[in-house]
């Protein structure tokens, strides 16, 4: 049978939690549906180390604050709790709700979803997905695997390095979670390596003893060219040449690489220090084969390692459940419209999905703010109201 609400919210996470609050505020009624049994399952699933990048000053949804005695950068256990206070504000949260297809209608959009062997449709004037920029891990394969006699593991599987003391650990990919990844490994006693392939920009967390994220907010009110040798200066200035390191720096400027391909710089937290210190290795090329022993790199060269982990990202795969989404996407499979109406399809709003220099918390809650005023309008404009009973499943 089925119900008819104001909106409805996809995922249970930062971006849907932050929409979800700020619809409650306007007066609309929402029905969040989350394909996981607990809010926030992403963070809970995140490696132990992790922290937040950007600062806790910054990175505050709308209408709840951090609690007192939560540390400028939150770890992963403080944002888990964090998100859980923040659904105390969202009257109706369906929890192991799997949506498999949004698709249009003549007076709006309808949402299919699952629950165990039970299968729901909803309708709305208003879908908001916010399923996750990282919702599905992308795991290349590579010849030879099936021989290697170590452990392959992706990085969303990774948890922390203890039992991986004395061990010789490669991790493939340098951005945020791979540095930080190689870090722990380190600090949990095993050997390990670093496999940057390409050219990537290193900043630091902290700049002067200040968040780096107060920089980058200013930054973002300048010319991208402008930006970029702003970021370049404060990168060199930090970390000088590390050509001799095997890390190279890309042609293209760091804000311009985010603003056209959705690459950030590695944020980083210590691994370029360990790196210099000869503490953790740099495998410079790619992984052409593995062996039973190891890898043979695109250049020849051959290591051997007894665990590989893959932080090699992730992908939102939109496609799976909304219908004709191909128009709506960028060529890596993103949304083209962020925190505003689809102009292909009113109603239909994305957020979440980028991941700026300025934070990605920081501009969630304003995509989230933006959306749910949106929302409201239509609904006044309409007059219709949702008739979908409250109370959180």
């Amino acid at each position: 049978m089925d119900t008819e609400v104001d909106a409805i919210v996809i995922g249970a996470g930062p971006a849907g939690l932050a929409v979800a609050g700020c619809l409650s505020h306007q007066g609309a009624q929402a029905i969040v549906l989350e394909a996981e049994n607990e809010v926030g399952a992403r963070w809970r699933s995140h490696y132990d180390r992790l922290h937040l990048h950007t600062a806790r000053d910054l990175s505050a949804l709308p209408h709840v604050a951090w609690p007192s005695g939560v540390p400028t950068y939150p770890s992963r256990q403080h944002v888990v709790d964090y998100l859980e206070r923040c659904a105390e504000n969202v009257p109706d949260i369906r929890l192991g709700h799997r949506v498999t297809r949004v698709s249009e209608v003549d007076d709006g959009f309808e949402v299919a979803a699952t629950s165990g062997a039970r299968e729901l449709t909803l309708r709305a004037a208003s879908v908001v997905v916010a399923s996750g920029y990282n919702r599905v891990p992308h795991r290349p394969r590579f010849a030879g695997e099936e021989v290697f006699a170590g452990e392959v593991v992706h990085s969303r599987a990774y948890r922390n390095g203890r039992a991986y003391l004395g061990k010789r650990a490669l991790v493939v990919g340098a951005g945020n979670s791979g540095a930080e990844i190689a870090l722990d490994l380190f600090e949990h006693g095993a050997v390990p390596s670093l496999l940057i392939r390409s050219p990537i920009h290193v900043m630091p967390r902290d700049f002067l003893g200040v968040p780096s994220q107060y920089s980058s907010l200013r930054l973002a009110k300048l010319p991208t060219k402008v930006a970029d040798r702003a970021a370049l200066a404060v990168s060199q200035l930090v970390y000088g040449d590390l050509r001799p390191h095997q890390i190279r720096r890309p042609k293209e400027g760091a804000i311009t690489q985010m603003e056209t391909r959705g690459r950030i710089p590695l944020v980083d937290v210590g691994t370029i220090e360990l790196i210099r210190q000869k503490k953790i290795t740099v495998v410079p090329s790619g992984i052409a084969r593995f062996t039973e022993r190891g890898i043979v790199c695109d250049n020849g060269d051959s290591h051997s390692f007894d665990l590989v982990v893959l932080a090699t990202g992730y992908r939102a795969e939109l496609a799976a459940f909304i219908v004709d989404a191909p128009p709506l996407l960028d060529a890596r499979g993103y949304p083209r419209t962020h925190g505003a109406s689809c102009p292909e399809r009113p109603g239909l709003y994305f957020v979440g999905f980028r991941n700026p220099s300025t934070g990605a918390l920081h501009d969630i809650a304003r995509e989230a703010k933006r959306v749910a005023k949106s929302v409201a309008k239509t609904i006044a404009t309409s007059g219709r109201r949702g008739e979908g009973a409250r109370g959180r499943a």
